[in-house]
């Protein structure tokens, strides 16, 4: 009996448990009437548009580039496919089975909904039936575009959030204070890629209120209004149990970083990256769980504090693009765990430590961009789990050793410092490297075979490296980029061999001695997936023969490669090419070539002479164009003028000529130096509001000046030099006069008045010297959508010596208004023009001082105050311009001595000659302190034999004799055997000051006689 019983009891269990078991699996597909009814009509509003993602998200990729204050940050992106969710949303089937959706397996509400990467596009309304889903836990709408509709408020409905991502949907305008209404809310992502969210302070405390947060991720969201007192960050201190992750980069948030926020118990991720904080961190004492710390771009300055040395759990630090300065301290490198470490773009240097050693786990290295010396330390190449590996733009020197141990390098970059010696095997041979670029470095000698096969990128342009291209280079099918340009290649480098290479998007080729095009068969081969071709300096043949396809190339540069006659067939039919360079050259005819997508055109410098006026007309996209230094003839293009936008137009030294028309597009850059224009300067140049090039000079333009472009506020260059402009330079008062030039020059025409001392007191930019960050940085116009910005061209009188610019320096800074009729005094406001490179004033009819405030101009080199009339002494504060090379105040009325010591040791006579009153080195005109009328002393008269009376004897038969010759000179004119004896040249280079000036420097010469 007991033992029925027991076994009906086993029955009923098990009946029960089916039951159970039945009842549950069949309510987990039923998904809940209102909430199905919901998701229904929330679908209704919107579209499935994955194109939204060509112009915001790259998601072939991993990370997408963005440039922000001239540095280059990464954001990664969560979007490896897109996936059309709504389009398994059917009336009548189980929401519990839609894609994106997750449900209760009890209640059947819906509690999850994943819609990110959506590729959606639509609005979400305040009265929208997503907030209808009251049981929602999960909700993630990232990557989607929502059509920059408001934050709406109705968000703080779903009570039951426990996570929010609502990262780069396209919302915009302030971020609702009902968000802080969310109390169960654990993870917020709001990060945009524009940053179109904004916080409130309130807003941003109220949230901070919320106790079980532990992720926060706003990247890019404005929170520029929150702060800077009290401390925005140490707020954060309210969820000190519970954060792991905060993520605020790029938010312009203000504050200090201080301990309390590194000591957070529990805080592993911390990405501050690219907010303008202040570090102020005291020895840490705290027990610290901080594993990822990203303060890269924050304007950190000095030395590395020592407190991120106790930050003993970090696997990742990022301090890049910082002031940080003097070297790496080696307690840095005692975090045993780091695997990731950027010190990269700051203003480190001295030696790198050799003390990789202890970082047995580190994974990716990043240093470039500082100043560090020296060579390599040789316990980095033992580092086994190094896959990254970038110390480029330093100046590392020495070879690199023949022996590492990596295992997984994937990353290689050393371009950019002074290597040398020869590339050794491992750095080509091994099997897990992707990417390797030692550009721009010192190697020398053969490159060996190459069997990392796995290469994409191989870079290993600008070195000393000769000879042959291996063979194995065309056996790289996976190569994406390949630059071999260097000056000493020998042998026949067959161009079609690169065909083999399908993979292929960029070709840098220069310093073949022989480049053959011209194929040996009469296959046609294909270049699929070039984009980008470069052959420059090379000796090219066959290139009017040959017959490569190239259906996807947009950048074609053949410069310097003595390419003769006309543009051949094979560029003639490129439909995909927007770049076009053939600089350098000695092209004769462009034939009618189609333009089609063509925006950058450069033929500079080759043999063209076609008449102009039609040249380009239906080239409607086209945006940059450099025709200078040929032969073309007629007038502007009338086409031209009428478009409606334009960036850079280059016409200089041609044989053009005829009037300009007075309606001219907005544009960037405009020279027309060097050619036979002539009329009034077109006045609609006024309007163009972008123009940061102009250059006219050497023209017969006739007017006056053009006061109009004078609010101009993006004009670096105006160059109207050799004309036949006329009148006065009216003194304009704003304080906007021209702020941006750097680069005056009205030489060489007929102005006249006073110096222009409005405009010169306003010359704002030519006052700022540290704004200059390199010497080898160009002004260029910022062309955004080219390969190659137009960096422009000139040629500028410096030293004496007029010198062609293909690229303009960003440090020049040239004020030259020579050979025009300029009187009055020099205004001492020039002496504030500190960045001034150039000073030329010469031959004008400029009198007074010369001003003591010149010697403030420490960066000048040339300075030319010759052929005017000048007077007083040379004043000693000039010795002060150390960087000084070229003096010349010739020909003017200046007296006293000649100040020593310096760069004036280094000047000669020629610096002074015509100055009658000066005396001094390097002059043989001795300076003599004693009064001219005080007797000499008795052993003067004793040690040459004779008094005072022969002299003063001498001395009027000679003033008497100057007299007489000098009526001769003024009744018969200029006798030939006074010029030969005092020196034509030296009195006709006078002669071009006024004839009173003349005649009294005549007086002057005849009376030192």
């Amino acid at each position: 009996m007991g033992y029925l019983m027991l076994l009906v009891v086993r029955v009923v269990l098990c009946v029960y448990m089916f039951m159970m078991f039945h009842f549950a699996c069949f309510s987990s597909h039923l998904c809940h009437s209102q909430d199905s009814s919901a998701l229904l009509h929330f679908k209704t509003h919107f579209i499935f548009d994955p194109s939204i993602f060509e112009y915001h998200y790259d998601y072939d990729y991993e990370y997408v580039h963005e440039y922000e204050d001239g540095y280059e940050y990464e954001y990664e992106y969560e979007c490896p496919h897109v996936y059309p969710k709504m389009s398994t949303w059917e009336n009548g089937t189980d929401c519990c089975s839609w894609m994106g959706v997750t449900c209760h397996s009890v209640s059947g509400h819906v509690i999850g909904l994943d819609l990110s990467c959506g590729a959606l596009v639509g609005n979400i309304h305040p009265n929208s039936t997503l907030f209808h889903l009251t049981h929602l836990q999960t909700l993630s709408l990232a990557f989607n575009s929502f059509n920059y509709s408001p934050f709406s408020s109705q968000f703080s409905k779903l009570v039951s959030l426990t996570h929010l991502n609502l990262s780069d949907c396209e919302f915009k305008g302030e971020i609702p204070s009902q968000i802080s209404h969310l109390s169960k809310l654990q993870s917020l992502d709001l990060s945009s890629f524009y940053d179109d969210l904004m916080w409130k302070e309130i807003t941003w405390k109220r949230l901070l209120q919320n106790t079980s947060l532990r992720e926060i991720v706003l990247d890019k969201t404005d929170m520029s209004s929150i702060g800077p007192t009290p401390n925005p960050l140490s707020l954060i201190a309210n969820l000190s149990s519970t954060l792991v992750t905060l993520h605020l980069s790029n938010t312009r948030i203000r504050g200090s970083l201080t301990n309390d926020i590194l000591c957070l118990p529990n805080l592993q991720h911390l990405i501050l990256r690219g907010n303008k904080l202040s570090v102020h961190l005291s020895e840490l004492s705290c027990t610290i769980s901080l594993s990822i710390l990203d303060l890269s771009f924050c304007g950190i300055q000095g030395p590395i504090s020592s407190p991120f040395s106790n930050l003993t759990h970090l696997t990742s630090l990022n301090l890049a693009g910082n002031q940080l300065n003097s070297s790496i301290p080696s307690s840095l490198l005692n975090l045993q765990r780091l695997t990731h470490l950027d010190l990269s773009m700051n203003d480190l240097s001295g030696q790198i430590p050799n003390v990789f050693d202890r970082l047995t786990n580190l994974q990716t290295l990043s240093l470039h961009d500082n100043n560090f010396q020296g060579k390599l330390p040789s316990s980095l190449f033992a580092l086994t789990q190094l896959s990254s590996l970038d110390y480029s733009n330093n100046e590392i020197e020495g070879p690199l050793p023949n022996k590492v141990a990596f295992l997984n390098l994937t990353d290689l970059i050393l371009r950019d410092n002074l290597l040398n010696g020869t590339i050794p095997q491992w750095a080509l041979s091994l099997k897990s490297l992707r990417y390797l670029d030692l550009s721009n470095n010192r190697f020398r000698g053969h490159i060996s075979e190459i069997t990392s096969y796995s290469l994409d990128h191989l870079d290993l342009c600008n070195n000393e490296l000769h000879g042959n291209f291996p063979e194995s280079i065309f056996h790289l099918v996976n190569l994406t980029l390949l630059c071999l340009s260097s000056d000493n290649w020998s042998g026949i480098v067959n161009f079609q061999l690169f065909s083999k290479l399908q993979n292929l998007e960029h070709l840098y080729l220069s310093g073949c001695s022989s480049l053959l095009l011209k194929s040996e068969t009469s296959v046609n081969h294909t270049f699929s997936n070039l984009w980008e071709l470069q052959l420059l300096s090379s000796n090219i043949t066959g290139w009017l023969e040959f017959s490569g396809k190239f259906p996807n190339l947009d950048y074609l540069k053949l410069y310097n490669n003595s390419l003769q006659e006309k543009v051949p067939e094979w560029i003639h039919g490129m439909d995909s090419l927007s770049y076009l360079n053939l600089s350098q050259n000695n092209v004769t005819l462009m034939d009618h070539f189609p333009w089609y997508r063509l925006e950058y055109l450069d033929l500079s410098f080759n043999s063209m002479a076609d008449d102009i006026s039609s040249f380009f007309c239906n080239a409607t996209i086209l945006y940059i164009i450099n025709l200078s230094h040929n032969k073309f003839t007629g007038t502007f293009p009338q086409c031209l003028a009428n478009r409606s936008f334009f960036g850079d137009l280059d016409l200089q030294m041609n044989k053009l000529h005829g009037t300009l028309p007075d309606t001219f597009p907005n544009l960037n850059t405009l020279n027309l130096n060097g050619n036979n224009f002539e009329g009034l300067l077109p006045k609609s140049l006024s309007k163009c509001s972008g123009l940061v090039d102009l250059d006219l000079g050497n023209n017969q333009f006739e007017d006056t000046f053009p006061n109009w472009l004078q609010n101009l506020s993006y004009l670096e260059i105006l160059d109207l030099r050799g004309n036949k402009l006329y009148g006065q330079i009216a003194n304009l008062k704003s304080e906007k006069i021209f702020a941006s030039l750097i680069i005056f020059d009205i030489s060489c025409n007929n102005f006249s008045g006073s110096l222009p001392k409005a405009y010169i007191q306003n010359f704002r930019a030519m006052k700022i010297v540290h704004d200059v960050q390199s010497p080898f940085s160009y002004i260029d116009t910022d062309w955004i959508d080219t390969n190659e910005a137009y960096e422009g061209s000139m040629v500028a009188t410096i030293k004496r010596v007029s010198l062609p610019f293909t690229k303009i320096p960003n440090g020049f800074a040239i004020m030259d208004l020579s050979e025009n009729k300029f009187e009055g005094e020099i205004p001492d406001v020039i002496g504030e023009l500190h960045r001034l490179k150039s000073l030329n004033l010469s031959y004008n009819n400029l009198i007074g001082p010369i001003p003591p405030s010149l010697g403030n101009l420490t960066n000048l080199e040339s300075l030319d105050l010759s052929s005017n009339m000048l007077d007083g002494n040379i004043p000693a504060e000039l010795v002060n311009l150390n960087s000084l090379e070229v003096l010349n105040l010739s020909n003017n009325h200046l007296e006293g001595s000649i100040p020593q010591g310096k760069q004036f040791d280094t000047f000669s006579n020629d610096s002074y000659e015509g100055n009658m009153g000066l005396c001094g080195f390097p002059l043989s005109i001795q300076c003599n302190n004693v009064p001219l009328q005080q007797s000499p002393s008795s052993e003067a008269e004793d040690k040459f034999g004779f008094g005072w009376k022969p002299v003063a004897i001498g001395y009027a038969c000679g003033m008497v004799l100057g007299i007489g010759l000098g009526y001769c000179v003024f009744s018969i004119g200029k006798p030939q055997w006074i010029v030969i004896i005092f020196g034509g040249k030296r009195i006709k280079r006078r002669s071009r000051g006024n004839r009173r000036r003349a005649r009294t420097t005549l007086f002057q010469l005849f009376v030192v006689m």
